[in-house]
């Protein structure tokens, strides 16, 4: 999601689903491997698996990793609604 022409904090934010505390962390730990790896950049990291929530700073980037249920409660798509979905892939 494309964010550039309303917030200032960041460009694009990346949402995820992973459904088990097993791939959210999956997810997790290979996507700061091999940004780490391709792109030099260091993410911080909040949240864990097991609360349904983890998101990964990388600057300009924020990804967010839900659970099927927390996505469904925190509805970012909704709350960022002025920003462009860029891709949507299900």
């Amino acid at each position: 999601m494309d964010i550039r022409e309303i917030a200032d904090f960041a460009d694009y934010f990346v949402m995820c689903t992973g459904t088990s505390d097993r791939m959210l962390q999956g997810l997790a730990n290979d996507l700061m491997k091999n940004i780490r790896k391709e792109k030099q950049i260091h993410g911080r990291v909040e949240g864990a698996a097991e609360d349904g929530w983890i998101l990964i700073d990388f600057g300009d980037v924020i990804v967010h990793l839900f659970s099927p249920d927390r996505r469904k409660y925190y509805r970012l798509e909704d709350l960022w609604g002025k920003g462009k979905i860029l891709l949507r892939l299900q």
